[in-house]
C-alpha cells in the first residue's frame, strides 16, 4: 500500500525518474560492467490511483422548494411528475398498503405518518401520526417493512413491529429485536421480508473504510419474523440501504456504496446480486475485485488483498462513484408501459465530495427476461441545478404506490414527489 506519507514523493517519481544513488551525475560514465537493473513493472492503476487521487469537498447550495420548481425537472415522455405530500419533518422511507395508504418515516421527528389520497387526484389530503417516540435525529426511525397486517420499523439498533388496524392506523409498537450494531457513520438500516417470509436487515458499517470489529457491521442480516433465528447473510456490504428481490427471478438484488475519499470517479456505486454466504469485498476490495490501496488494514488469515478480492463477488453492474443510491424498487404495476415491468428504480441522493457533483436524481435499472440487469439509464432529473451549485432535493426512497404511480421522498424539503403516467 502506499500510504498518504508517500503522496509527495510518488508523485514526483512518477514525473521524473528517482534514484536512491548519492552521487553527482556526471554525464554518461556508467562503467560497462555495472549491474543491468531489474526492470520495475509499471505501477498498477490502483496504485497510480492512490497517489494521484484528488479528495474534492463540493456540496451544491440547498434551495428551498416550490411549486414552480416542478417545471425543472424531466422525466420520459409520456411520464409526469407532482407532488404528493409536502411540509414533512426529514421523510425518508416509505410502506404501501393494498388500500392506498401511504406510510413515511420521519426520521429527525422519530415517527411514522399515514397519508392517504381519498379524492385520488394524486396528492395526499390525509396526515396522521400513527407512531411517534422511535428515536430522535439520524437516530430515529428510518425503514419500515409490511408483512399481512403488521409495520415493521427499524431505528439505528433497534426493531419495532407494530398491528395495522382496520383503518390503516397502528397499534402499539412493541420492541422485537434489539441491540443491532453500533451505527457510527452508517445509521439508516433498512429492512424487508424476502420470499422466504424471513425478515432482511441492512447493517452499514461504522466507518468509510475501516475492517469493524463486530462481524454484523457492513451485512445484510436475516431473522425470522418473530425475530428469532439472526444470522449473518452476506458480508462486505459497505452500506447496502437499497435492496429487493426480483419479480421473476426472486434473486436478490442490492446497491452498494462505495467509499469516500479515493477520487471523483471511484470506486463505483455497485449493483450487487446477493447471495446467502457470500462476500462483496469491502472494506478490503473495491469495485470489480480491485484491492484497495488505501486501507492500512490486511485481510483476515494472512492473505495477500489480491488473495482475498479473488474469493469475493464482483458487482453485476457498476454506476458513478459518489451518487449515493437510497433504494431499489421494482416495478410490477401496471401503469406504466409494459417495458418497465421487472425493471427497477433508485433514488440517488447526491454527491458531497465530487467534482462536479453527481447524483440528484432517478435512475432506471433495466433487466431482461430473464432477470439480468443490463444498464442504467436517467429516469427523472433536474434536481440538481446547472453547473451543479445547487440543487433542491436529497432524495431518499423509491416505492410503487397501489396505482401503479412511483413516490420519490426528498428529505432535504420535505417533499415526497408522485411520477405517473399519461400517455
Amino acid at each position: 500500500m502506499i500510504s498518504s506519507r508517500l503522496f509527495a514523493g510518488a508523485l514526483l517519481c512518477l514525473s521524473v525518474a528517482c534514484s536512491d544513488k548519492t552521487t553527482p551525475n556526471t554525464g554518461d560514465q556508467t562503467p560497462l560492467d555495472a549491474a543491468i537493473p531489474t526492470p520495475q513493472a509499471p505501477p498498477t492503476e490502483a496504485a497510480v490511483r492512490a497517489v494521484t487521487v484528488p479528495n474534492n469537498l463540493v456540496k451544491p447550495a440547498k434551495q428551498p422548494f416550490g411549486t414552480d420548481r416542478l417545471a425543472q425537472l424531466r422525466v420520459p415522455a409520456g411520464f409526469q411528475i407532482g407532488v404528493f405530500a409536502q411540509g414533512l419533518t426529514n421523510p425518508r422511507k416509505l410502506a404501501v398498503r393494498p388500500s392506498g395508504a401511504v406510510y413515511v418515516t420521519e426520521r429527525e421527528a422519530g415517527r411514522v405518518t399515514l397519508l392517504r389520497d381519498t379524492n385520488g387526484d394524486g396528492a395526499a389530503d390525509q396526515n396522521v401520526v400513527v407512531a411517534s417516540g422511535l428515536g430522535t435525529k439520524n437516530t430515529g426511525v428510518h425503514g419500515l417493512a409490511l408483512q399481512g397486517d403488521r409495520l415493521f420499523m427499524i431505528t439505528d439498533t433497534q426493531v419495532f413491529v407494530a398491528p395495522v388496524n382496520a383503518d390503516d392506523t397502528l397499534g402499539a409498537p412493541t420492541l422485537l429485536i434489539d441491540r443491532l450494531p453500533d451505527a457510527g457513520q452508517h445509521p439508516n438500516r433498512t429492512l424487508a421480508f424476502g420470499p422466504d417470509g424471513k425478515l432482511y436487515v441492512s447493517v452499514g458499517s461504522t466507518c468509510n473504510a475501516c475492517a469493524d470489529a463486530n462481524p454484523e457491521n457492513a451485512t445484510l442480516l436475516r431473522f425470522e419474523p418473530d425475530g428469532t433465528g439472526r444470522a449473518v447473510f452476506a458480508k462486505g456490504l459497505r452500506n447496502t440501504i437499497g435492496f429487493a428481490w426480483h419479480p421473476v427471478s426472486g434473486q436478490l438484488w442490492g446497491m452498494d456504496h462505495g467509499s469516500d475519499s479515493r477520487g471523483d470517479d471511484y470506486p463505483p456505486e455497485e449493483l450487487n446480486r446477493i447471495q446467502e454466504g457470500a462476500d462483496y469485498g469491502w472494506p478490503y476490495c473495491l469495485g470489480k475485485q480491485e484491492p484497495d490501496e488505501f486501507l492500512s488494514q490486511e485481510p483476515p488469515d494472512g492473505q495477500s488483498r489480491p488473495e482475498y478480492c479473488a474469493k469475493t463477488q464482483p458487482p453485476a453492474l457498476e454506476y458513478q462513484a459518489h451518487s449515493a443510491p437510497m433504494s431499489l424498487t421494482f416495478y410490477t404495476g401496471t401503469l406504466f408501459p409494459e417495458e418497465f415491468r421487472g425493471n427497477a428504480f433508485v433514488a440517488m441522493r447526491g454527491s458531497w465530495n465530487r467534482n462536479p457533483p453527481t447524483g440528484y436524481k432517478v435512475v432506471r435499472v433495466r433487466f431482461d427476461a430473464q432477470g439480468t440487469p443490463t444498464a442504467f439509464e436517467d429516469f427523472a432529473t433536474g434536481w440538481l441545478g446547472t453547473g451543479g451549485t445547487t440543487q433542491f432535493a436529497r432524495l431518499a426512497d423509491t416505492v410503487m404506490a397501489a396505482d401503479g404511480s412511483l413516490l420519490v421522498t426528498d428529505d432535504a424539503n420535505g417533499v415526497i414527489y408522485r411520477i405517473g403516467y399519461a400517455g
